[in-house]
C-alpha cells in the first residue's frame, strides 16, 4: 500500500510517504501523505486540500503542533505531490474514488503512528470530500473542521437546476470535455509574485487553475446532491466561513476581506445538513481560504478553530 517516509519538498521536519492507488484508466495512481514531524502526540490532525490546491500552509501546521497535535496532510490523487506526468490534474470521476486514500491516510496516523484522536480539517472541495467519506465511513473521524467547504453551485438558479441535468449527462459521455475555466483573480490575490502574500509551487496550483472538466464537475453535482439529501456524520463538525462573499471575475477591494470563490451562504444554509453536530462561525475578514486570509482575520480564524477543539476534540 505505502511506501516510507522520506524528506518532502517542505524540507525539515516535514516528511512524504506515497500511497500507492489502485490503477485507473490512465494508469498509475497515487496520494501522497506529509507529516510534520515524528508522532509526539496521541493526538493528530490530517488536512485536505481544495481544487487547484496542495498542502503549503506550514504556518497552520505549526499552529496545530504548539497546541499539542501531530499534523499530517494528504495530496488526494492527481493533485500536487500525487500528479503523475501521464495524468490529467485533478480529475475523478466520482467523489467515492477519494475514499482509498483517506482510508490508507487514516490507517497510518492511527495504526501506524498509534494516534488515538483524529481530527480531519479541510478546504473548500475537500469540505465536500471529506464529510460524503465519514458519512459512508464512520468511525475513524473524531472531529471534523471545514474552512469554506463548497456545498453548492457558485451560479444561479437555471445553472443549478438545468444546467446540473445537462451536465450530468455530457459529463457521463464526455468526462475530459472541457466545460469552464477559473477566473485568476483569487489566485493573483495570494500569489507573492503577483502581489500577494503566499509562495507556492505554481505548476501544482497555477494562477490560472486547471480546466474544469464535465466529468469532474459532475463527480461534484453529485456530491452536492448527497449532501443536499443529508448526511449523518457521527462526529462533531465546525463549519468557518467569511461574513461576505465577493466577485469571482474581477479585480475589487473584496478581494482581500471576503470569499471571492464561493458563496458564504450555501456554506452556512447546508451545514445543517451534515450531521446532528454542527458549530457554524462566520469570520469577519476572512477570504476563501481562511487560514491565508490577511490578518487579523486569519488570527480570528485560528482562535475559533481552537476554542472549538478546546472543547469538542477528546483530550
Amino acid at each position: 500500500m505505502t511506501g516510507g517516509w522520506s524528506p518532502d519538498v517542505l524540507g525539515e521536519p516535514y516528511a512524504a510517504r506515497t500511497l500507492a492507488l489502485r490503477p485507473d484508466a490512465e494508469g498509475e495512481v497515487v496520494a501522497t501523505l506529509v507529516r510534520r514531524g515524528a508522532p509526539a502526540s496521541r493526538r493528530a490532525v490530517l488536512y485536505v486540500h481544495g481544487f487547484v490546491d496542495y498542502f503549503f500552509q506550514t504556518h497552520l501546521a505549526d499552529a496545530w503542533a504548539a497546541r499539542g497535535y501531530d499534523f499530517y496532510a494528504l495530496d488526494l490523487r492527481k493533485y500536487g505531490r500525487s500528479l503523475l506526468p501521464h495524468q490529467t490534474p485533478n480529475l475523478c470521476l466520482s467523489l467515492e474514488e477519494y475514499d482509498e486514500e483517506l482510508d490508507a491516510a487514516a490507517r497510518v496516523v492511527r495504526e501506524e503512528d498509534g494516534h488515538d484522536v483524529l481530527v480531519v480539517m479541510a478546504h473548500s472541495t475537500g469540505g465536500l470530500v471529506v464529510p460524503l467519506w465519514v458519512d459512508r465511513r464512520p468511525g475513524p473521524v473524531d472531529a471534523l473542521v471545514l474552512n469554506s467547504p463548497w456545498f453548492d453551485l457558485n451560479a444561479g438558479l437555471l445553472q443549478r437546476t438545468v444546467g446540473t441535468r445537462v451536465l450530468d449527462v455530457v459529463g457521463a459521455l464526455d468526462p475530459r470535455r472541457r466545460v469552464a475555466t477559473l477566473p485568476s483573480v483569487y489566485g493573483r490575490g495570494l500569489h507573492a509574485s503577483t502581489g500577494g502574500s503566499w509562495d507556492y509551487d505554481l505548476a501544482w496550483k497555477p494562477l490560472d487553475g486547471f480546466p474544469v472538466l464535465a466529468g469532474w464537475l459532475r463527480a461534484v453535482r453529485r456530491g452536492h446532491a448527497r449532501l443536499a439529501c443529508g448526511l449523518a456524520v457521527d462526529c462533531p463538525v465546525l463549519v468557518c466561513a467569511s461574513t461576505l462573499s465577493g466577485p469571482a471575475d474581477r479585480w475589487s477591494d473584496l478581494l482581500t476581506r471576503a470569499d471571492c470563490v464561493l458563496d458564504v451562504e450555501h456554506m452556512a444554509a447546508r451545514a445543517t445538513r451534515l450531521g446532528p453536530r454542527v458549530t457554524v462561525v462566520r469570520v469577519e475578514g476572512g477570504i476563501h481560504d481562511l487560514a491565508l486570509s490577511p490578518e487579523p482575520a486569519r488570527r480570528r480564524f485560528l482562535d475559533e478553530v481552537f476554542r472549538w477543539a478546546s472543547a469538542y476534540v477528546p483530550g
